[in-house]
């Protein structure tokens, strides 16, 4: 069965930063596109960010250069380092597999696999 449980969410300023976690199971993690996205209240999900398997990295345009993603394929772990947070970044953050291939930049993932979640909410 597959796994993915997020962490590192919460409450942070404008302009501040958290890391993201996601441990993954029941899956060949190292072989596998990853993905982020997100849900801000009363909106659809929105994707964030892509991984390859080998580390290729694909990011949405409002990204632009704050958050990183990465993994670590000996702990069957994907992250997202969020800097510079803004309040419009508020939303539940949740990982998945991504789907499709460099050419389409791992834009579509599987929506099936969002569970919980780790809520972000930045504030003053």
């Amino acid at each position: 069965e597959v796994q993915l449980a997020e962490s590192g969410g919460g409450l942070v300023q404008p302009g501040g930063s958290l890391r993201l976690s996601c441990a993954a199971s029941g899956f060949t993690f190292n072989w596998t596109p990853m993905s982020w996205v997100r849900q801000a209240p009363g909106k659809g999900l929105e994707w964030v960010s892509s991984i390859s398997p080998s580390g290729y990295t694909y990011y949405a345009d409002f990204v632009k250069g704050r958050f990183t993603i990465s993994r670590d394929n000996a702990k069957n772990t994907l992250y997202l380092q969020l800097n510079s947070l803004k309040t419009e970044d508020t939303a539940m953050y949740y990982c998945t597999k991504a789907r499709g291939s460099p050419s389409t930049r791992y834009i579509d993932y599987d929506p099936g696999l969002l569970r919980q979640g780790t809520q972000v909410t930045v504030s003053s």
